[in-house]
């Protein structure tokens, strides 16, 4: 059975399009610059000698920025397609990126951060909904997914490494990296994801007219997972603001939270089978989310309860199942909800959450520590994923009562 488990991710994946290939690739390389953000404010601090609370304004504006970003993806796409607004999207990032990283003075540089914002989520949106429109079967798009959050998750741990190289030799010189993954990541998109004959690009035979247009923000389903996935953003983030934080009240080097990184991003590649052959996919999406949920929350919890690194590694494996589970359903159920001519615009509306979650979620994690000792703050936030399961059977009936049945293929 092991055995069996063990090859069902790679088949399912070698199944996959050449399409989500190459996105995932070109997703990777852009993850692996996307390191600069948590040094923002320190080069605003140490560069341009701007005081703590102004460097935490411009940063938090950065945060505000992205939520338009979402939508101007989804705008741009349906105008001018999926591989033109990604390609514009990665470039401007770039542009902007290197804007900062020369930046005279504080003005030019929180201009910069706030242009990084509002062209820093563009990407999504296209690359979302390209995954979807291009895999057929909402299986086969949960696997789709899967692999998209697993390339992130190693990405990310190695993005880790190349931070601590590079910014060992001067900070802006993160912003020039991240540029220069951008810019790859466009370079593998434009060449890569050549239109069809005629002109034609992979996208086109979902924007052929279609039978049904709604509008994401009349759809009572999508807004609940809009609040639902907020709620996840949020709590997720809190992963890069309490976390290390808690090793520090632990007695325990805070740079270590780059193991529990790496420990987060194998369970999440190894953990694959559970979310396309596993029980898992004989449950709804509504269903798998509210485990999710749940598993996250008692992941949340041990942290809290967790007193040396071991523990905390125990903590990390099992929250790391339930973001692996909610990543790959809560983009699969968007999916599978849209009209295909409004999936781009699904995709942009529920991707907003990260950029509400970037704004807010900071001045969650730092009040509750603030206000609790960090074994109580994450005994709040794991609480917190409890009123976020039991909205999935309340979401899970209106689509029900709307004759919206997510059939699962």
């Amino acid at each position: 059975m092991g055995l069996s488990w063990g090859r069902a991710v790679p088949s399912r994946w070698r199944a996959l399009p050449p399409a989500v290939w190459l996105l995932v690739a070109a997703r990777t390389v852009n993850r692996l610059g996307a390191f600069t953000l948590p040094f923002l404010a320190v080069v605003l601090v140490d560069d341009f000698s701007v005081p703590v609370q102004t460097a935490g304004a411009i940063v938090a504006l950065f945060g505000v920025a992205t939520i338009p970003s979402r939508l101007i993806g989804g705008l741009l796409s349906d105008r001018i397609g999926h591989r033109a607004t990604i390609v514009w999207g990665l470039t401007l990032t770039a542009v902007f990126q290197l804007l900062l990283a020369a930046a005279p003075g504080v003005v030019t540089a929180a201009a910069a951060a706030v242009l990084i914002g509002l062209s820093f989520e563009i990407y999504e949106p296209p690359s979302q909904a390209l995954v979807a429109d291009v895999v057929e079967g909402d299986r086969e798009r949960v696997a789709a997914y899967g692999l998209y959050s697993a390339a992130l998750a190693v990405a990310g741990v190695l993005a880790g490494v190349l931070a601590a190289t590079v910014g060992g030799v001067d900070l802006r010189l993160l912003f020039v990296a991240d540029a220069v993954t951008c810019l790859g990541c466009a370079t593998l998109v434009l060449v890569g994801l050549r239109p069809r004959r005629g002109g034609h690009e992979p996208e086109d035979r979902a924007s052929a007219p279609p039978a049904v247009v709604r509008s994401p923000w009349l759809d009572p389903i999508l807004i609940g997972l809009l609040v639902t996935g907020t709620g996840f953003a949020v709590l997720y983030l809190q992963l890069e603001v309490a976390l290390p934080l808690t090793l520090r009240a632990d007695g325990i080097q805070p740079s270590l939270v780059g193991v529990l990184f790496a420990v987060s991003a194998l369970v999440i590649v190894l953990g694959q089978p559970l979310v396309v052959r596993g029980p898992l996919t004989r449950l709804s999406h509504f269903a798998a989310l509210a485990i999710g949920f749940l598993v996250l929350g008692v992941g949340f919890v041990l942290n809290g309860v967790a007193a040396d690194l071991p523990g905390l590694i125990a903590a990390t494996a099992v929250w790391s199942l339930g973001d692996l589970v909610l990543l790959g359903h809560a983009s699969a159920l968007v999916a599978a909800i849209a009209p295909a001519a409004s999936r781009v615009r699904y995709m942009s509306v529920f991707g907003i959450s990260w950029g509400i979650a970037a704004t807010i979620g900071p001045l969650v994690g730092t009040q509750l520590i603030a206000h609790l000792h960090v074994a109580c703050t994450w005994w709040v936030l794991g609480l917190l994923c409890v009123p976020l399961a039991t909205a999935q059977p309340v979401l899970a009936a209106v689509a029900r009562r709307s004759g919206r049945v997510i059939a699962r293929s």
